[in-house]
């Protein structure tokens, strides 16, 4: 069954189905031939919803978007801007620091990309940044939201793999933050190469407490959701329900700019977006059962380990065919694709699969940046209203500061202790 799937998948996407549809039409394509009844997709198609666990995504997302539908992304800008706006190139640099703060609020790049792309591309570009570069810096740095607690892909990764939520959380802090400085350092280098300009927020010392005071119940968002979890108080779906009542405790109560119209809204786009996530996980669930079936993560496991032999060169190819994968397939497909079947092959060579998780959502989120598909890419080029091509002749610097923090969270365990 499995090659038949694999190809009527493939000729799928490159006809532009969507990702989950290419995936059922692949494995009803592969069941008929095999002469197996439909009606084995359909009960493989329902059983993931049953996960309770699952019911963690759409409460994170709700958090975020009920925390980001009002003042605190003002709040957010006006720290940022505060902090770094005497460098070179401040508003890039606000971009950076902006996505470290909002990755703790959101764990979603797409919400990370849109919010503070609407927010700082126009104000750089009024600045004098040409269009490529602030789209550039938008659709790069989005992606350290998907390593800052609470991550939604590394949620789906630690469901497809049975690996400790937790863990990756606290294991997803420092590369994050690694990521961001490499960041916030090529931002600085490329706006003195460019000579562009500081931008501080008047009211100093003075404004910045103000500023900072306000934002940081919400920025307690993270250390919240760790700390739970962290001393057993509750379990990844209770904390994420937890999030949505303090998050309405926060805007309700401190900030005051919560409305039922504003509730409504965010609790749309939070069916929206666990829509769109629960028919990839749906679809994907059924693509893992053929998989299983046939024996194939061992079956590879196996050969990998027989023809390659070097860890350190499986670790290479590994990261190889991701680059490849998240190219063309969005983040949370092909963690739920690749999951079960890399870390069969990470046992095999003795790797733990809390530095494969996150090494995995590291490497697929450049894919969000590189076409053809890019999500954050096509966002942060509609904003700015330029080409794709001079956004990613911008994005070549960020190319390589992912790459540099990829490798090294790769070969040095340690860098995703928990």
């Amino acid at each position: 069954m499995t090659a038949p799937l694999i190809w009527i998948f493939f000729a799928l996407l490159a006809l532009s189905v969507p990702v989950a549809h290419a995936m059922l039409g692949g494995v009803a394509a592969a069941l008929w031939l095999d002469g197996k009844p439909l009606a084995v997709m359909v009960q493989r198609l329902y059983s993931p919803t049953q996960s309770f666990p699952m019911l963690a995504i759409p409460f994170f997302i709700l958090a975020g978007n009920l925390m980001m539908s009002g003042k605190f992304g003002v709040f957010l800008v006006n720290i940022a801007q505060l902090l770094v706006g005497n460098l070179k190139g401040g508003m890039g640099q606000v971009s950076i620091i902006g996505s470290v703060m909002f990755g703790g609020v959101s764990g979603s790049a797409v919400a990370d990309a849109s919010a503070l792309g609407n927010a700082l591309i126009p104000v750089q570009k009024a600045q004098g940044y040409p269009g490529g570069f602030a789209a550039a810096i938008n659709s790069a740095s989005s992606t350290v939201s998907v390593l800052i607690p609470p991550s939604i892909p590394l949620i789906l990764y630690g469901l497809v793999s049975s690996t400790s939520i937790i863990d990756l959380f606290i294991a997803g802090i420092l590369p994050g933050i690694m990521l961001g400085v490499g960041m916030f350092a090529m931002v600085w280098i490329v706006a003195n190469r460019r000579d562009l300009p500081r931008s501080p927020l008047a009211g100093g010392f003075t404004a910045f407490r103000g500023q900072l005071l306000m934002a940081t119940p919400a920025l307690l968002m993270p250390i919240f959701v760790i700390g739970t979890l962290r001393f057993g108080i509750a379990t990844p779906t209770e904390v994420s329900v937890l999030a949505v009542a303090y998050a309405l405790l926060v805007s309700g109560l401190l900030y005051r700019d919560l409305t039922w119209g504003g509730i409504w809204q965010a609790c749309v786009d939070a069916a929206v977006m666990t829509g769109a996530v629960m028919i990839i996980i749906m679809a994907s669930s059924t693509i893992q059962w053929v998989l299983t079936a046939e024996r194939v993560p061992q079956e590879l496991a196996a050969w990998v380990a027989e023809t390659i032999r070097q860890p350190w060169l499986i670790i290479l190819a590994l990261n190889l065919v991701m680059l490849v994968v998240g190219a063309f397939l969005d983040l949370p497909a092909a963690v739920l694709l690749l999951g079960p079947i890399f870390v069969t092959i990470a046992q095999a060579i003795g790797m733990d699969p809390v530095q494969l998780g996150l090494v995995m959502v590291l490497n697929l989120s450049i894919g969000l940046y590189t076409p053809p598909v890019g999500t954050t890419l096509f966002i942060s080029a509609a904003i700015a209203q330029v080409g794709i091509g001079a956004v990613i002749r911008a994005l070549l610097p960020f190319y390589a500061v992912a790459v540099v923090v990829l490798l090294l969270v790769s070969f040095i365990p340690a860098l995703t202790i928990h």
